[in-house]
C-alpha cells in the first residue's frame, strides 16, 4: 500500500515537531536538571548541620540532668546539714534529702540553702511485704525508687548518696558527661579499706561516697525494687543489695577513683594532701574524721574546703610537685587544701605516696589495711614535711587571668633542720602562695607541673603550669 503526498507532508511535519520538542526537553534537562539534583542535595546539606548542631546540644550533659538523692536521718541532720549545704546550690542541683520522719527543732522553718527534704516512705509496709531483715537498708534502697518517681523531665543520671558527704557535682557532671546516658550505668569507687571490699564486696560501688546510675538504668531498678527487695531480703548492706541488683540487671560497676568512701579514721590530711591524679567527686564519712583543717570544726572545713571548688573544681586537691633546687627543697602541693616543703630533693615517686596519718577502720584488723601505696610518719627532719593549710582564694582579673591560693603555716615542725648537704631550714617560711591558671584542666590530663617562683624568708611563691613534653617531674 502507498502513501498520499499530503500524507507524506503531514508525516515529515510531525516528525520535525517531534524532534523540535525532544531537543527542547533535551536542553532543558542538561541545563535544569543538574541544578534540580544539587538544590535537595544543599537543603539536605543544611538540615544536616542544624541536626547535627541540636544533636551536639542535646547531646552535652549539663546540670539540670542530674537528680540528686541524699540519704538521710532526721536526728543526724541537725549535725549533719551543713556539711550538704556547703556543695548544695540552691534553685540549681536538683534533688531532694530523704528523712526517716518529719523534721523539728531547730530544722524549722526549713533552710532554703538544704535539698528540699521528703519524707521517705512507708517502709513499715516495705518490709511486712519483702520480709527483709533490715528496716534501714530496705529504707535507702527503696530510696532510689523514690527519687526516680520525683525525676521529672531531662533526667539522665540519678546519684545516690549519703549526707555525711562532701559532692564536687561540677567535676560529677564532666564525669558523667563521658558516658551514654542512654544504655544502662553503675558508676562508683571501691573503698579504700582493703576489708570494706573483702567485707562486702569488690565489685559495689560504695554508695556513702556516691552511686551513679544513668537513668534507664535507675528506671528499671526501680520497676523491679521490690523485688529486688525481696531477693536480696537477707543483706544488711544497701549497698551490696543496689550492687547484686544491678548485676542481676546485666550491669557491672564502672570504677572510679575520685569517689571516696574515705574508711578511715583520724587525721586524714596525709590522705588528702596526696590525692590521685583524677578529679575529686566525693568524700565521704566527715564525722568520722577529725575535721580536715587545723584549728576548725567540721563544718567549718566543708566550707572552707568548698571556697577553692567554687572557682575551680578539677584541680580541687590535685598535687603538684616541683623543686627549689638552689636551696635543695621539694614542695607538694594539693590545690585547694594544703602545701608542704620538704628540705630535700625527694622524687616524685615517692612523694604522690599518702603519709599515713589516719588509722584503719576497725582496730582489730591486721594488714593489708589500704588499697594504696603510703609512707609511714618520720621523725627524720630529711624525711618529714612543713605542713601548710589553704586559707583564702582569689581569682585574679585580666590579663593575669589566674587563681591564687594561700597556705599558712599552722604549727611549727618541732625538728632540727636537715643536715644532708647544708641544706637550708624552711622553718621561717609562714606563707606559700600557688599561682594557678583560670581555665579548668582538661580531662584525664597527666600531673600538673609548677615553678617555684620565688622564695623569700617568710614566703614561698608559686607557679601552676603545663608540664613540657618529656618533662621529667623528679
Amino acid at each position: 500500500m502507498t502513501s498520499s503526498p499530503a500524507s507524506g507532508n503531514a508525516l515529515v511535519v510531525g516528525l520535525s515537531k517531534a524532534l523540535l520538542v525532544s531537543g527542547v526537553v533535551f536542553f532543558l534537562g542538561i541545563v535544569l536538571i543538574p541544578n534540580a539534583r544539587n538544590c535537595p542535595s544543599d537543603l539536605a546539606h543544611v538540615g544536616e548541620s542544624e541536626a547535627g548542631v541540636a544533636a551536639a546540644e542535646a547531646a552535652s550533659t549539663n546540670m539540670s540532668h542530674l537528680i540528686f538523692g541524699i540519704v538521710g536521718s532526721e536526728g543526724a541532720w541537725h549535725n549533719r546539714k551543713a556539711y550538704v549545704e556547703s556543695w548544695w546550690r540552691p534553685n540549681v542541683t536538683r534533688g531532694h534529702i530523704l528523712l526517716d520522719k518529719e523534721p523539728t527543732g531547730d530544722l524549722l522553718p526549713w533552710s532554703p540553702q538544704s535539698p528540699p527534704y521528703k519524707i521517705s516512705y512507708n517502709i513499715t509496709e516495705v518490709v511486712n511485704k519483702t520480709k527483709h531483715v533490715d528496716a534501714r537498708v530496705a529504707r535507702m534502697v527503696h530510696g532510689i525508687s523514690e527519687i526516680v518517681r520525683e525525676a521529672g523531665e531531662g533526667v539522665r543520671w540519678v546519684v545516690m548518696g549519703d549526707d555525711d558527704s562532701i559532692f564536687m557535682v561540677d567535676n560529677i557532671v564532666d564525669l558523667v558527661a563521658q558516658y551514654d546516658h542512654t544504655k544502662f550505668f553503675y558508676i562508683g569507687g571501691h573503698s579504700e579499706f582493703v576489708l570494706s571490699n573483702f567485707w562486702f564486696s569488690f565489685n559495689q560501688a560504695f554508695g556513702g561516697a556516691g552511686i551513679i546510675l544513668s537513668y534507664p538504668l535507675a528506671k528499671a531498678l526501680s520497676d523491679d525494687i521490690m523485688g529486688c527487695l525481696k531477693r536480696y531480703s537477707r543483706f544488711t548492706s544497701a549497698d551490696k543489695t543496689t550492687m547484686s541488683c544491678v548485676s542481676d540487671l546485666g550491669v557491672n560497676i564502672s570504677p572510679h577513683s575520685g569517689f571516696h568512701q574515705m574508711d578511715m579514721r583520724g587525721d586524714v590530711s596525709g590522705f588528702l594532701s596526696y590525692h590521685p591524679n583524677v578529679p575529686l567527686m566525693s568524700l565521704h564519712h566527715f564525722d568520722m574524721a577529725d575535721p580536715i583543717f587545723p584549728f576548725t570544726d567540721r563544718a567549718e572545713s566543708a566550707r572552707r574546703l568548698m571556697k577553692p571548688a567554687e572557682l575551680d573544681q578539677t584541680r580541687i586537691l590535685q598535687q603538684a610537685i616541683c623543686y627549689e633546687r638552689r636551696l635543695r627543697w621539694s614542695f607538694s602541693v594539693s590545690w585547694g587544701y594544703s602545701a608542704q616543703i620538704y628540705e630535700r630533693i625527694m622524687p616524685r615517686s615517692h612523694l604522690q605516696n599518702p603519709i599515713e596519718t589516719f588509722v584503719k577502720w576497725r582496730e582489730s584488723s591486721a594488714p593489708p589495711f589500704w588499697m594504696f601505696d603510703v609512707r609511714r610518719r618520720s621523725g627524720d627532719p630529711c624525711e618529714a614535711p612543713h605542713f601548710f593549710f589553704f586559707k583564702t582564694v582569689k581569682k585574679l582579673a585580666p590579663p593575669r587571668d589566674e587563681i591564687v591560693t594561700t597556705y599558712h603555716r599552722s604549727w611549727k615542725r618541732g625538728m632540727g633542720p636537715c643536715s644532708v648537704g647544708g641544706n637550708r631550714s624552711a622553718d621561717q617560711i609562714s606563707k606559700i602562695q600557688v599561682f594557678s591558671p583560670a581555665e579548668r584542666r582538661l580531662r584525664n590530663d597527666r600531673s600538673e607541673c609548677c615553678s617555684i617562683e620565688q622564695v623569700s624568708k617568710t614566703r614561698a611563691t608559686i607557679k601552676l603550669r603545663s608540664c613540657k613534653i618529656d618533662e621529667v617531674i623528679a
